[in-house]
């Protein structure tokens, strides 16, 4: 068990995607406005609270798919690792950040609709070798070869 403090937030994308090479891992980054609300007794309505501004950086493949999927104006929830920076600006301010390394991102689907699209996976080299399988068999069978794990289905079927 770590000590790292872990966030899921809802919130908005608040603008454009970005995307840099940090080693040699890609980084997609963006940023997230979450605004709480509520319920004012005294005004007998909900009110929003301060918006609250996050720093979403997600690194290799989950950041090629965000890059691809995720636009300014998404509805997203997130989940990760939250990193708190404070420093003081170039004006004397001292400054607070809020980054999450996120874990996995996904569009909020409680205000619309997404289309998932799987990744496909890269190919192997032992797969390549058995690339002369019949369509539909798994990966690293031939033709009348059951895989491990489907052996005992296989005999009680037989």
């Amino acid at each position: 068990m770590s000590n790292e403090t872990t966030v899921t937030l809802q919130g908005w994308v608040g603008g454009d995607v970005t995307v840099r090479q940090a080693g040699d891992a890609q980084v997609a980054s963006f940023r997230v406005g979450a605004t709480p609300r509520r319920f004012s007794r005294k005004a007998g309505d909900w009110v929003d609270g301060e918006t609250q501004w996050y720093t979403v950086n997600a690194w290799r493949a989950l950041g090629d798919n965000v890059a691809a999927s995720v636009r300014r104006g998404d509805p997203v929830v997130v989940h990760g690792r939250l990193n708190v920076s404070t420093w003081i600006s170039s004006a004397g301010v001292e400054v607070t950040s809020f980054e999450v390394e996120a874990t996995f991102v996904g569009h909020d689907l409680g205000r619309g609709r997404s289309a998932f699209t799987k990744t496909p996976r890269p190919v192997s080299a032992s797969a390549e070798a058995h690339s002369d399988a019949p369509e539909g068999s798994p990966v690293g069978t031939s033709a009348g070869e059951v895989p491990a794990g489907e052996a005992v289905a296989a005999t009680a079927a037989a």
